[in-house]
């Protein structure tokens, strides 16, 4: 792993993911994670970019006005530390996320956050289009359940796994909490 030239984008950790719309949610310790990968971003000096979600309806959780669009406190920025906003599921589509990273020299980025099978994934479909070296962090990610078109309901552990299985080796390497931060000690 090249560690050189590599940045932590976090996605969507926000109050609004707490909500109990959502329903049933796996890897209940996600934030934990990314709050471990976090520190030790911060302990090495490296770039961290924060990502948050901002909705233009004011009845959304994601609405700045609503206390669902804070950042989680566990994952809270410090000064120096690029706050970035969106308004779809990509990270990249309207900011300027992909022009901070190359002028930033970033090559390589480790993503995590919420949720696995919508920002996460299209945010690191993408990173891997544009030809960064991306990493997934299995564990520091989560979904929730979701029902298809015929109203049939997927458990969020299922709709998790076949999200990471879509990314693994195609747009990302996937890897644990313990596996990245073994790889970079």
């Amino acid at each position: 792993m090249e560690q050189k030239n590599m940045g932590l984008i976090i996605v969507d950790v926000q109050q609004a993911f707490d909500d109990s719309k959502w329903g049933e949610r796996n890897n209940l310790n996600a934030e934990e994670n990314i709050s471990k990968i976090l520190t030790l971003w911060r302990k090495k000096g490296w770039q961290v970019i924060h990502i948050q979600h901002k909705s233009d309806q004011p009845h959304s959780l994601f609405h700045p006005a609503n206390e669902g669009f804070s950042i989680k406190e566990c994952v809270k920025p410090i000064s120096g530390e690029e706050v970035i906003t969106k308004k779809v599921n990509s990270s990249f589509i309207g900011t300027n996320l992909e022009s901070y990273l190359k002028s930033n020299e970033l090559k390589s980025v480790v993503i995590v956050g919420l949720t696995t099978p919508h920002c996460v994934s299209t945010t690191t479909r993408m990173s891997g289009n544009l030809g960064f070296n991306t990493y997934l962090i299995s564990d520091a990610t989560a979904a929730f359940s979701l029902k298809d078109q015929h109203n049939n309901c997927y458990d969020a552990e299922t709709i998790h796994n076949i999200s990471l299985a879509t990314l693994n080796e195609e747009f990302a390497t996937i890897l644990t909490t313990e596996q990245l931060i073994k790889a970079i000690k």
